[in-house]
């Protein structure tokens, strides 16, 4: 019998709505463990939150090995600007990231001023004893 995945934890949920609310223009967030284990999202129900948790993942490892070869430094964020929006994924902490996706209007830099204290508050939170969780896929 394969049960549900767990509910992620309502304050990193209240976080990504909160963001939303926020910002007209943006398309959907989702956090994610750099093993690329999806967290908690708000997204759109075109989109699927576990392979866009994967794909984070991936490039949060590039951008880590990037930032620390070229210039010695830790990772903070990666802008991606495509034809379609905007992807954009923080670090929130050492062990997660904040991606948020962004239609093509959006005002780059209010994106940045809403989104980096949410990256921080959610790596707040993963790091609290007991903090969420990744939603792990059941063994078939």
């Amino acid at each position: 019998m394969k049960l549900p995945p767990p509910d992620p934890d309502p304050a990193v949920r209240a976080e990504l709505h909160a963001l939303r609310d926020r910002l007209p223009d943006l398309v959907g967030s989702l956090v994610a463990s750099s093993d690329g284990l999806l967290v908690a999202h708000d997204l759109p129900p075109d989109l699927e939150p576990d392979g866009l948790a994967a794909l984070t993942a991936s490039q949060l490892g590039l951008s880590h090995r990037l930032a620390s070869t070229a210039h010695g430094g830790a990772f903070r964020e990666v802008v991606v600007h495509g034809t379609g929006g905007h992807v954009v994924i923080y670090a929130a902490g050492w062990t997660a990231s904040l991606t948020v996706l962004a239609a093509p209007a959006v005002n780059v830099g209010r994106l940045h001023l809403e989104s980096r204290p949410v990256a921080r508050a959610i790596a707040g939170l993963l790091a609290a004893p007991g903090g969420p969780e990744p939603q792990r896929k059941d063994a078939r």
